[in-house]
C-alpha cells in the first residue's frame, strides 16, 4: 500500500492509547473489548451527576470534556472563560 512502517506503528500506538485495540505480545493486536472497564462507567455517572448539580447542560458537560481531553485540566468550572 506504500504506507511507512513507522506510520504503521504510530497509527496502531495512537489506537492503543485511545483503546481501541489491544496489543497481547505474540498474541498479536486485537479489537478492544466493546464495553467499558467499570472503573470508567462509574467516573462517567460521577461526572454526569455533578454536571447535573452544577447545572450544566448536556451539551455544556460535553464541551467541557472534549476541552480538558484535548488540552488537559483548566481549572474550576468557568474560571478561565
Amino acid at each position: 500500500l506504500g504506507v511507512g512502517v513507522r506510520t504503521v506503528q504510530r497509527v496502531y500506538t495512537e489506537l492503543e492509547a485511545d483503546g481501541v485495540v489491544v496489543t497481547e505480545g505474540r498474541r498479536g493486536t486485537s479489537i478492544a473489548a466493546a464495553t467499558a472497564p467499570t472503573d470508567a462507567t462509574e467516573l462517567a455517572g460521577e461526572y454526569a451527576a455533578a454536571a447535573r448539580r452544577l447545572g450544566l447542560t448536556l451539551p455544556e458537560a460535553t464541551r467541557l470534556l472534549e476541552r480538558v481531553w484535548s488540552v488537559g485540566p483548566v481549572g474550576p468550572v468557568g474560571g478561565d472563560q
